[in-house]
Parts: structure tokens; sequence; C-alpha cells
């Protein structure tokens, strides 16, 4: 099962072949009677319709084609039943056909599927391997019918082994003007032609028997044979040579065949020959439901009326196999592996002499023998010789350019010594010893492998300058590409670039081409140029000592854009609005505290300056000035000229800066130590300075420690004051002015005005 799904065999062809086999089987027991002689039945109904069952046909069907034969007869369709004994020859027939068809079927089906598909030209011609098992001669005691047509076999083999192996080799020598002495050897074409023979050879004079009408015995066949065979060689019987007293009268006749003579008894001769196969059981199987078994009858397709002729019996059904067989051997080219058995008990100590002679004889393995010891051992071409032994001889090595290859031949077979072993033919060198052929495969032995270094030294130079072309083609393919698809993209961002001069916003909202993957980092850079030329472009306006002001919006951007919706870029930042007498009423001394501070702590510019509201670690809200220098921050008390409540906080300890996303002016600036500054910017005239101051602090985080400090925007800020940690949260309303409360230990609440 496993087998026949390999090659392709569905599950219902499986099931079919099966059922076609048990079916065979189950004819076998199928019997009939009869009551007039003339018509019969079928007696087991109850195999009738097992069989009806396996083979999808009713069981009507099936036994009108047992019983039954329809007739055509100028244009006429006749009914004629069969007798007991007919009906059990048709059963026989019908049998064998269905096995035999089912045999043929799975062949076909076999060479199918492992046929090469192709054309010639993509897989040559030379790609099927047949193979034809022949036991040999069959003679036995009693032989009988099937040895016949076995032994029939083994002539026509024999005789297509003579003319391809005996005859072809003489023919060869002939053709090729070689001087040699014939070898005389038996052509059994007599014999075949004693078998075939239209009108005249065994099997015709058989099947004449078998059509005769009435009544006709196995000895009137045999006494056929004797009026017309009586005075052919190969055939006796005891009418035509009286004297020989071991062969029954009207029984027994000899073949003398090419193995040896064979004598048959006529006995079932005309019954075994005859093939009662008719239309009927044709049609009745293309009739089958089972498309399997239709497909395998395609000739039952035909009308009643369209077949009238008897079908051909056994024999000549064999015999036409076996003349289509040996024409397709002979345009084959043949191989032959001659078997020998040793004896008859199947033993492999034993060794019958006469036995293994009697088929060294028949097997023509003498003729064979003596025509290759008269002849040469070995021929080729001249071109394929030169070809194979070429290597041998400095004058026909590497490539022999002295004339044809026959002179190649030549000089090569001079120069090795072989001159007197060989004889030059028209087409082919012919070597008669095989000596000289294991000499020369020797001697080719010793140098193939210095011969395949070589080659493969040059086969691997060819590889590598293949190679090396490709890639230069490759590269310089890559070259042209990369150069296309950068001038494509080129072109394509000038076309989209060309009038930003011209927009207000100098092509920030325009869409850059997409980059073939080489020029991703030219295009980043080509990016950051064009963002450099924006903000050229918007600094040109501008005055040059507007520049610190716009790096700190810049910074305050950075730090603040997307997380705090109004962070004052409109307006003018002045930074320290405390020397200023528009913010600040008190200036002088303000001025005079910076002086005194600048003085003692060294430090060189003032950032930002403002008004604010602080709360500490008490919970205690105070007015204080908040003063941020490059060096220090400082708290200074309004109320007593600006003095500094206390040493200045340096730079360095400043960790990150919070604000809330609003409009209040909570700013929490984080200390190293954990005490905070958490103060509101006061006196603001209504402007935003948190972020001012955000992006002071940012800025000068960036020039002094080239990165960005810690900004962060949150609705509930956390500080630390006095090493603990609190929240600040913004509460807004109807406030007079803004402050700070306590809510609970860890919360602290900015009251903004609203």
């Amino acid at each position: 099962m496993a087998a026949l799904k390999v090659l392709g065999f569905t599950a219902d062809e499986q099931d079919t072949i099966w059922k076609l086999v048990a079916a065979t089987l189950h004819l076998g027991n199928l019997k009939f009677e009869t009551e007039d002689r003339e018509t019969s039945h079928v007696v087991n109904r109850d195999l009738l319709v097992t069989i009806a069952k396996l083979l999808v046909l009713t069981p009507e069907e099936v036994e009108k084609a047992l019983c039954h034969r329809v007739v055509a007869a100028r244009g006429e369709v006749m009914e004629k039943g069969h007798t007991k004994e007919e009906a059990e020859y048709g059963r026989d027939a019908f049998a064998k056909a269905m096995y035999e068809r089912l045999f043929s079927w799975i062949v076909q089906r076999i060479n199918s599927v492992i046929e090469v598909k192709g054309s010639v030209l993509e897989i040559g011609d030379n790609t099927v391997i047949g193979v034809l098992d022949i036991y040999g001669f069959e003679i036995f005691e009693d032989n009988s019918f099937e040895q016949f047509c076995i032994n029939y076999c083994n002539e026509k083999l024999q005789q297509l082994f003579i003319e391809l192996v005996l005859k072809q080799e003489q023919e060869e020598y002939n053709r090729e003007g070689i001087e040699w002495s014939n070898v005389e050897y038996f052509n059994n074409r007599i014999i075949c032609d004693l078998v075939e023979q239209q009108h005249k050879g065994i099997i015709s004079i058989l099947d004449e028997a078998c059509m005769n009408v009435g009544k006709v015995t196995d000895e009137m066949f045999l006494q056929a044979m004797d009026q017309k065979l009586s005075s052919h060689a190969h055939y006796t019987s005891r009418q035509t040579r009286p004297t020989n007293k071991e062969l029954a009268h009207n029984r027994d006749f000899i073949i003398r065949h090419y193995a040896g003579d064979v004598t048959y008894d006529v006995e079932g001769f005309i019954d075994k020959n005859k093939d009662t196969l008719y239309q009927d059981f044709k049609r009745l199987l293309y009739s089958s439901k089972d498309k399997t078994l239709s497909s395998m009858w395609p000739e039952g397709k035909a009308s009643v009326f369209e077949v009238t002729k008897r079908p051909p019996t056994a024999g000549t059904v064999f015999k036409t196999s076996m003349i289509e067989l040996v024409k397709n051997l002979a345009s084959k080219e043949p191989y032959y592996i001659r078997c020998i058995k040793p004896n008859e008990e199947k033993s492999p100590l034993l060794f019958d002499d006469v036995r293994v002679e009697h088929q060294v004889r028949y097997l023509g393995l003498l003729e064979n023998v003596h025509v290759r010891r008269a002849g040469f051992a070995y021929r080729q071409n001249y071109t394929r010789f030169l070809q194979r032994y070429k290597m041998l001889s400095q004058y026909t090595w590497p490539n022999f350019r002295g004339g044809v290859d026959k002179k190649g031949v030549e000089f090569l077979m001079k120069d090795k010594g072989f001159q007197s072993d060989v004889k030059y033919g028209r087409t082919k060198i012919f070597v008669r010893t095989p000596k000289t052929i294991f000499l020369l495969e020797q001697a080719r032995s010793k140098l193939i492998p210095g011969i395949v270094l070589y080659l493969q030294k040059v086969w691997r130079g060819t590889l590598a300058r293949r190679r090396a072309h490709y890639m230069r083609s490759i590269y310089k393919i890559m070259g042209a590409y990369k150069a296309y698809k950068a001038r494509s993209y080129m072109r394509e961002v000038i076309s989209t670039f060309k009038d930003v001069g011209t927009q207000t916003d100098y092509g920030a909202s325009l869409a850059w081409p997409l980059p073939p993957k080489v020029l991703n980092n030219f295009s980043e850079e080509m990016k950051r140029m064009h963002r450099r030329w924006r903000a050229h472009m918007i600094l040109v306006p501008l005055q040059k000592e507007d520049y610190p002001e716009v790096r700190t919006k810049i910074a305050a951007m950075d730090a603040l854009s997307g997380k705090r919706p109004d962070w004052g870029y409109n307006r003018r930042w002045h930074g320290n609005y405390l020397a200023s007498v528009n913010h600040n009423s008190e200036t002088a001394s303000f001025i005079n505290s910076c002086g005194h501070l600048k003085s003692q702590d060294r430090f060189n510019i003032v950032l930002f300056s403002s008004h604010c509201k602080k709360t500490n670690h008490h919970n205690k809200s105070s007015d204080r000035a908040l003063l941020v220098t490059d060096k220090h921050i400082y708290k200074l008390d309004p109320t007593k000229k600006y003095k500094a409540m206390k040493a200045g906080t340096p730079m360095d300890k400043v960790k990150g800066i919070r604000v809330t996303p609003g409009s209040d002016q909570l700013v929490i600036i984080e200390l190293d130590g954990g005490n905070d500054f958490v103060v509101c910017l006061m006196d603001t005239n209504g402007e935003n300075r948190a972020p001012e101051l955000v992006g002071i602090l940012n800025k000068f985080w960036i020039m002094q420690k080239r990165k960005k400090l810690d900004t962060r925007v949150e609705s509930q800020a956390m500080c630390h004051l006095n090493k603990k940690s609190k929240f600040v949260q913004v509460q807004k309303g109807s406030y007079s002015k803004a402050d700070f409360k306590k809510d609970s230990n860890n919360t602290i609440t900015l009251m903004w005005p609203q």
C-alpha cells in the first residue's frame, strides 16, 4: 500500500486494484448449469452478486455477458446463448483478460510516473533503461502449450542475440575493412519461422483448427501439422517418424529448438489457444460505474454494430507481442546478463556438468567466445579514443594538430609501443588483447590527478577573474545607480525648496523628500544646514544686543515647548528687573547691595532679579528678592535695603528647576543638600517671568556644563525643605495677592489670584 501511494496511485485506484484481484479469484469459483444444452445459467447466485458488486455492475449484466453472446450480422443484432462448456471457456477468458489488463495498466502507470519529463534538448535522448527478465528454455517431462510459448519467446530473443552480437560483430569487421576469418554459427531463424510463419507456421495451423466449425480435437490439430510440416527438418512426430518409439501416437510432437529437442503433448493446445473474450465482456467492463475500471477498456465504447470480428487467439496475441518486443529491443542498445543454473536441486554445493554445458550451448556463449577470440577485444571511434588517451603522448597533448584523429591515434599507439596489437579500421581502432587497454588505462590513471589539479587551477583562476569582472561591473552599476539616485534626490530637493527665501517660515512647513538609504546622513546634514540657514534668516532683522535675549528664549523653548502653553516669548526679557526704575522704586538700594556682593563674591554679571514670595521649612511665608548671578543665587530682604539674608548659594549646587503648566509664577530651584528654593515671583506687572528664569538657568547650564538642566513641568511639584519631601500645589481664586499656606504636613498650597 505504501509503495502504491509513493508511485502516485490514488485511494480510489488502489481500491479498484484490490477489487479486480478479488473479482478474478471469485470468477474461478463460478459454476454453470444447462437444461436444454443450448443455454446455461449461473448456479451460485450469491457469488455472482459479490462479483457484480466488486465490478460496480448489476448481477443481471454480469450473468448476461457470461451466458450469452450478442452477434451482429448484416445490420441485425442477435443474441445467442452459451452452452455450459462455452460459458466456462468464456469465464476463464474473462478472468485472464481482466488480470492481464490490470497488470498492463499498473505497468503503464508506473512507467508514466518514472518517465523523464522534458524535451530532448533539455535531458538528452538516453533516458530510458528497460529490464527484460527471461528464465530460459523450459524442458519438462510433460510440455504443453505454456512451454511452447515460452520456448518460442526464447527462440525470438536468441535470434535477436545472434543478429545483434554475433552477426553484427562480423559485419562490423567487414565494414571497417579488418581482415579476419569468419566464424560459422547457427542462425535459428528457421525455427522462428516454423512457429510464426503466416499460413504455414504452427500458430497459424493452430488458429485455423480453432476457427473450424464443428468438433475439432487436438488430434486433428496434430494431423494438420503432420501434413504441412512433414518435410521440415526441425519438426518430428510419430506420424512423420514411425521408428521413434518414444513419441505417443496422436499426442506427441518434437521441435528441434536451438537449445535442444523438446517433446510437446498436444493435448489441451486448442482449448488453451481459444480466446472467447467476446466484445460483450469489453462492453460490460466499459459500462462499469468504476471510472478506473472503465478506463482500462476503451474498446468497449464501440457499438455492437461496429465489432463483428472474432477476437484473436492466445497464440496470435503472444506472437504479435513477441514481434513487437523484438522490434522494440532491436531499436535500443541491449546489454546481456547470462545466468547459468548450476543444478536442479537449488544447492550451492552441486555443479551439474551436463546441465551447465546444455545451458552454455543454448545461450550461444560458445559462438560468442569464438567470435571474440577470432576478433578484437576492444574497439572505439578514433575521436573518442584520442580524447580519452591523448594525454599519454607529447604529440597529441593537449590537442593533436597533425591532421585527422586517425593520424593522432596512430602517433599515440606508435609512441607507446602498441602498434603490433592494434588494427586501424575506417572509423575505429581495434585492439586485440585486453592487456593493451589495461596498460593504457594504468598510464592514464597516473596522469589524471596532475591534469585534474591543473584544470582546477585554471578553473579557479577563471572563476576568480570572472568574479572580479562581475564585482567591477556590479560596483560600476552601483556607482551609476547611486549617482542617479543622488541626482534625482537633489533635483527633488531643489524643486521643493526653490522658493523658501520668499516664504514667511523659510520652508519650515515643507516636507523633505524621502532620501535613498545611502544618502540618509547627507540628508540629515542638509536638514541641519537648512535649520541653521533659517535661524540665520530669522536673526538677520535682529540687533546684536538682542542675541542674548534670543538665546535665553531658545533655551526656554527647548525646556518648556509643548509643556507650558504660555511661556512669555512674545515680550521683552530684561532679566535684571530690580535694577530698572520701571520695575523697582528702590533701585539705588538694590544696586548698592549688588555692588557690595560683587566685591565680596567676585561674580561677573547679574542674570536675573525679581521680587518674590518665599516659603521655608517652617511653612513661613515672607517677601523677598531673588538675585541670580553667574556665581551665586541670593535671597535679599527688600525691607532692609536689599541686604543679603545669608551667604549666596553657589550655582554648582543647582540640580534642577520645576514650574507648573499654568500662568502662575511658582518656581522651585532644586539644590544639593535637601533645602530647595520655593518662591513665587511677585510685582511682575502681569508679566510671565517664571519661563524667563527657566531659560536663564538652562542657558547658563548649557554654557557652563555642556548639558541641559533637569527641567520639569508638573501640576503638583515636589520639593525638599530641610531634607523633607513636600508637595507644592497651586490653588487659584479671588485672592488679593499670591501667598503660601500649609495644607498638611507634606503639602504646601500657593494661593494665586485669578
